[in-house]
């Protein structure tokens, strides 16, 4: 096989073009009998309104050693080896009971296929819906305010990602084929396949959510099981009896207390009991916003870190804006809506965008009561007419305790030199409550010009029609999912991250004019990038460092950032248990 790289093409080009395109880059006559597979696709508008796709493709075809041999001088056609992904060798241990999943988000979701693939039975823990419901009741947050605090845009089936843009670009390097292999899933569950090379994959939310029951259904197929609507309330090791005692005992569970090595407290919320779950083995798949999981596992003295993460504001533009900067305001051509990336360096910290949904809209993605949090959302035709992205400021530990304790918020959980685990997660939460005290109950919304002069958008609040607006004349019509009011969003931010933003805004007009415009629109906070604590586990083992046979796993537990660097962690954990474990002779036998 070759790899034939930098093959440009006009972007109304045909099918038949591009294959005609890389007979050219071989210099054969017969293109006949040559195949090919588009490796990846992108976009060059550098001399724009001069734009090309340019491919990279694997190419089969006659004679490709005298190909070679005729070409070798030319970087853009080397061998190529395709290394398909590989499931490792299985371990020597029996496998005595069947391995326990807390969260179905991508990491989770994956874990469970890989081991439902090899025999071993899943057993994946929702404290959300499963995703046909859970479209249902997040609509309704957004129509009504009436939050669901177990099942909502970051908890239920899929996790935070479902109600994103399917965004599936990643920086991990991943030489065993693991991404290709997350890719491939995703569009033998439903997803279109120029995921598989587009340069900035996407599935869009719509589409998202059949990919995500069908990977579920394969995985019920081959023997796994999902609880959806049961919350993990506590983690026991042997001979601990639960704080709260279990009701009943699972049915799909030992309930031998001297056999197994944990017993989890998991609450039925349609039911209101508590069962009991006994087994070996863990996997902490949480996503970012379990924060009473994460207080629940700290009490159990499982060790975690805080680490660094971002907050800031979603802006908002016409999306018009964006494509002209990208490919030039008189493109001949029908191109996509763009996405951009943009990034600079303050004295303050680094600033740059996050996240970005071109067509896209912003949403209410809060989780508790009393707070307010922020996220972006993209269908798969991305065609609401507007642009929307985070930006956002790198914060550390040490910050944003800073931070808390110059505001008085501090509550006495650290100081700049005792950092407590969760301070992260307490600076969060005081950025989402004072959002909620500015929009009063609803999503924060300000012009950047009046974000610049520190003051309120608009005078009155706005009630939810879809004539509402934000100031008196605004340049565009707003795409929001969810209530919210003109409110004073500068208020919500320590000084110094104002600051910031403001700044960065600024400096990325340069890039994309009208970015900084007055009319841009900011909603607060972007609270949710990534999660705020760290569940140390052994580099090599996976298990948690303090507590064998449990495994931080994913986004929430500090090991990702995105669907698929969080799919492609479920993976590893999958795998560090089939190394360790044989596949049960008797699957069925699990208990």
């Amino acid at each position: 096989m070759l790899r034939v790289s930098q093959i440009r093409l006009k972007p109304d080009h045909t099918p038949e073009e591009l294959k005609n395109a890389i007979v050219r880059k071989l210099r054969i006559r017969d293109g006949s009998r040559l195949s090919f597979r588009i490796v990846r696709q992108s976009i060059d508008a550098r001399k724009k309104p001069d734009i090309f796709y340019v491919y990279t493709a694997d190419v089969e075809a006659e004679g490709e050693a005298k190909i070679l041999k005729r070409l070798g001088r030319d970087r853009d056609i080397v061998r190529m080896e395709e290394k398909p992904y590989r499931v490792p060798e299985h371990g020597s241990l029996m496998m005595r009971e069947r391995p326990v999943i807390i969260g179905s988000g991508p990491a989770g979701l994956f874990c469970a296929l890989l081991l439902a693939r090899e025999g071993y039975r899943p057993l994946v823990i929702e404290r959300g819906e499963m995703v046909e419901q859970r479209v249902g009741t997040v609509q309704k947050f957004w129509d009504t305010n009436e939050l669901n605090t177990d099942s909502n845009v970051q908890f239920g089936e899929g996790g935070a990602g479902t109600f994103s843009d399917g965004k599936l670009n990643t920086s991990i390097k991943d030489p065993a084929g693991r991404i290709r292999f997350v890719l491939q899933t995703f569009v033998e569950a439903g997803a279109d396949e120029d995921i598989l090379y587009s340069y900035k994959p996407h599935i869009g939310t719509d589409r998202l959510r059949g990919v995500i029951a069908g990977i579920r259904g394969e995985i019920i197929s081959l023997g796994g099981t999902f609880l959806f609507g049961h919350r993990l309330e506590e983690l026991s090791i042997r001979d601990e009896m639960p704080a709260a005692a279990a009701e009943k005992e699972a049915p799909f569970t030992n309930d031998r207390a001297d056999v197994s090595r944990y017993c989890l407290s998991v609450r039925d919320l349609s039911a209101g009991a508590m069962i009991r779950i006994r087994t070996d083995t863990v996997v902490l798949a949480l996503g970012h916003s379990a924060r009473d999981t994460f207080g629940m596992l700290l009490d159990k003295g499982m060790y975690m870190e805080p680490k660094a993460f971002a907050v800031g504001v979603r802006v908002q533009h016409p999306q018009r804006i964006v494509d002209e900067a990208m490919y030039g305001k008189d493109c001949p051509f029908a191109m996509p809506p763009s996405p951009y990336k943009l990034t600079c360096q303050l004295e303050a910290g680094g600033v740059y965008s996050f996240c970005m949904c071109p067509g896209g809209w912003v949403v209410n993605a809060s989780s508790e009561p009393g707070m307010i949090a922020v996220n972006g959302m993209s269908l798969r035709d991305r065609d609401s007419g507007n642009a929307n992205a985070a930006i956002v400021m790198t914060v550390r530990p040490d910050q944003y305790v800073r931070y808390m304790n110059e505001w008085g918020d501090g509550n006495g959980v650290c100081s700049e030199t005792d950092i407590h685990p969760l301070a992260g997660m307490h600076f969060t939460r005081m950025l989402e409550r004072r959002a909620w005290k500015a929009g009063d109950g609803c999503i924060p919304a300000e012009r950047f010009s009046d974000f610049c002069m520190r003051k309120e958008s608009g005078k009155t609040a706005e009630t939810g029609s879809k004539d509402r607006t934000i100031g008196e004349q605004p340049a565009f019509q707003p795409c929001i999912k969810g209530k919210y009011v003109p409110a004073d969003v500068r208020s919500i931010f320590p000084e110094e991250i104002g600051d910031a933003l403001e700044e960065g805004i600024r400096r990325f007009d340069r890039v994309i004019p009208g970015f900084a415009s007055g009319d841009t629109l900011l909603c607060a906070p972007e609270s949710r990038t990534s999660s705020p604590v760290r569940i140390s586990r052994d580099p090599d083992s996976l298990e948690s460092v303090t507590h064998p046979g449990v495994y931080p796993c994913g986004e929430g537990a500090g090991y990702a950032g995105g669907i698929t660097s969080a799919a492609v962690d479920g993976m590893r954990v999958a795998e560090a248990l089939i190394r360790k474990y044989k596949i049960p002779l008797n699957p069925e036998g699990l208990n």
